[in-house]
């Protein structure tokens, strides 16, 4: 997939909520976190908190999106991506064991 396939098709924007996503759960948990209980400073829980949010609202919404697009069935496909979202790297590995591997439709 070449970097203008992440912007004109909704497959290549879903690997890239994805992989934001990713990062935003993982500066969460091992970044904001620790600060928050070890530093007594929860200034970066509030700030990453809602980016998370968000980025994690806007994947589940786009993994519906892409099941349909796809034809996906929910109990073969669906719950693994929407299970990733949960998972320290569980993107990461959803995006580098499947989503590359489909056919764009453009």
């Amino acid at each position: 997939m070449t970097f203008n396939n992440l912007f004109n098709t909704s497959l290549g924007r879903f690997r890239l909520v994805g992989l934001l996503e990713g990062i935003s759960l993982l500066l969460l948990l091992f970044v904001a976190m620790p600060i928050k209980y070890i530093g007594h400073d929860p200034y970066w829980v509030k700030t990453i908190g809602p980016i998370h949010g968000a980025l994690f609202l806007l994947f589940v919404i786009m993994s519906f999106q892409l099941a349909a697009e796809y034809g996906w069935k929910f109990k073969e496909i669906t719950w693994k991506i929407l299970l990733s979202s949960f998972l320290p790297f569980g993107t990461f590995y959803m995006d580098h064991t499947f989503l590359k591997n489909l056919e764009i439709k453009v």
